[in-house]
């Protein structure tokens, strides 16, 4: 059975048009589907009988519950999803007061091999659907409280342009979940020509993964500085005056006496000038044969102080989750066969 969840409306008005149905079937389908949250076809009682079922030989809704999930000390949660025959990846949660932000994955593994990453250093094992990047959110046994979307777990978004695009549609569109662009943030290490497909196709904050100020340093931490140099891409962000609400968010990890010193505040500031733009300052989360160390809090301190007095708004983002390897940078399905045939986990 192909699933419904994930298709845009020209894609239900294509399914609509063979069933005899008008055009404006879609838009109640995507109703049914989005705003609804109906559990099957036959429960779109506003479509003809004869059609609910002809539609119901072909599609079912393509829900899918976590397998799995784990809670961290400090409310963060941890959920396992299925993504394909023996194939799972990780989704977070991340509640903090009124907001509950999203933690969503978009590739069993990742092909990028960031040094810092867990996800990386288990392998690339296959994009995600637009479906199965939605159903994180829509089979979520917390969805009713989620506030924020943030495509930053497993897997680099921009080497799944087209599901990502998708999907983020499928989150802002009137006849989606209906969320603020405001609201979605997709992160990347800066893969063009992808990065002006999101700029143009979408008008959700970006997120860069900068991480060092120098190209040979950071193509040590981020290989993919190599085909995609992070001044480049810093130009393309500027050539497209992105305003308004829209936000530009730079992700840099200090690492003990490798990146955090006074030198590198002043490049990246150099590095940034004229671009409007946040940096996230987010603490380092060991991950084994990394060979890197955190940078302690007054290291930290002391560049975000340096990048305030140039003029940036800089801050220092909480760890959250760590208990579980739920932070920033432990996602990692490797225990359940790296993304390749596995046995279902219980619990």
């Amino acid at each position: 059975m192909k699933p419904l969840l994930g298709q845009t409306l020209e894609e239900l008005r294509a399914l609509a048009a063979p069933l005899g149905l008008p055009p404006y079937a879609a838009r109640q389908m995507a109703d049914w589907l989005y705003a609804k949250h109906a559990d099957s076809v036959a429960a779109m009682t506003n479509l003809p009988r004869r059609a609910r079922e002809a539609l119901a030989a072909e599609y079912e809704i393509g829900r899918r519950p976590p397998v799995r999930r784990a809670a961290s000390s400090d409310g963060t949660l941890k959920y396992l999803f299925p993504a394909g025959e023996g194939r799972f990846v990780e989704t977070a949660v991340i509640p903090d007061g009124a907001r509950a932000t999203l933690c969503l994955s978009t590739q069993v593994g990742c092909r990028r091999a960031c040094r810092f990453c867990a996800t990386g250093k288990q392998g690339f094992h296959g994009n995600l659907t637009a479906g199965e990047i939605l159903n994180q959110y829509a089979a979520l046994p917390e969805r009713g409280r989620i506030t924020n979307i943030v495509y930053m777990g497993m897997g680099e978004p921009l080497d799944n342009v087209e599901a990502v695009l998708r999907s983020v549609e499928v989150f802002t569109a009137p006849w989606g979940y209906a969320l603020s662009p405001s609201r979605v943030t997709v992160s990347t290490v800066g893969i063009r020509p992808a990065l002006a497909r999101l700029i143009a196709e979408s008008r959700c904050h970006i997120a860069i993964s900068l991480h060092s100020p120098f190209p040979e340093e950071r193509r040590r931490l981020a290989p993919a500085e190599a085909a995609h140099p992070i001044a480049e891409t810093l130009a393309e962000l500027r050539a497209a005056r992105i305003g308004g609400q829209r936000r530009i968010m730079i992700e840099y990890i200090p690492f003990a006496g490798l990146n955090d010193t006074p030198r590198h505040a002043a490049a990246l500031a150099a590095l940034l000038r004229g671009l409007r733009c946040r940096i996230n300052l987010i603490p380092f989360n060991a991950v084994s044969d990394a060979g890197l160390a955190p940078s302690d809090r007054p290291r930290i301190e002391a560049f975000q102080a340096e990048l305030r007095r140039r003029g940036f708004v800089a801050t220092i983002r909480a760890s959250r989750g760590a208990d579980i390897e739920a932070a920033c940078g432990l996602l990692s399905t490797a225990a359940f066969g790296g993304g390749g045939p596995a046995a279902a986990p219980g619990g």
